[in-house]
C-alpha cells in the first residue's frame, strides 16, 4: 500500500501546483476583479492586502501554467511567510488555529516544497525543457 501512488509522484506534484496556484489566484481576482463575491472585494488598493493582491493576481496564474515555477514558488513561500507573521502570529499569538492562519502557513510550505521539487511534467517549464 506504501507504493500505491508512487508511480503518479510526477504527475501528482503537477496538479499540487495547478490547484495551490489557482486557489491562490482566487485571492487576487477577489480582491481585484470582485470575482467571487467576498470580504476581499473591499481591499483598499494601496495596502498591504491589495499588494498582496497583485502578487496573486500575477504570480499566481504563472504557477499555475507552470512558468518559471520554482522563483515563482520561492517568492510566495515567503510572501506566505511573511503574511503568517505579520497578520497572523504577531498581532494574535504563533498558534495558527487560534491566530486564523493555518492556510498562509501551509501555503508557505506548499511553495517552497514546489521551489524545491520544481513544476512537475504538466508544465510550460518541463515543455521548454524538453524542447532544449
Amino acid at each position: 500500500m506504501e507504493n500505491f501512488l508512487a508511480p503518479w509522484r510526477p504527475q501528482l506534484l503537477s496538479i499540487l501546483r495547478i490547484m495551490s496556484g489557482l486557489m491562490l489566484t482566487a485571492h487576487g481576482t477577489a480582491k481585484y476583479l470582485a470575482y467571487p463575491e467576498h470580504p476581499f472585494n473591499k481591499v483598499v488598493m494601496a495596502s498591504p492586502s491589495g499588494y498582496a493582491g497583485l502578487l496573486e493576481l500575477i504570480l499566481g496564474p504563472l504557477l499555475v501554467i507552470g512558468l518559471f515555477t520554482r522563483p515563482v514558488a520561492f517568492i510566495l513561500s515567503g510572501f506566505c511567510a511573511v503574511a503568517y507573521f505579520g497578520w497572523h502570529a504577531m498581532p494574535r499569538g504563533f498558534h495558527p488555529l487560534v491566530n486564523g492562519g493555518e492556510l498562509a502557513a501551509l501555503y508557505s510550505f506548499v511553495f517552497i516544497y514546489i521551489c524545491a521539487a520544481g513544476p512537475g511534467p504538466w508544465s510550460v517549464d518541463a515543455t521548454a525543457r524538453n524542447k532544449s
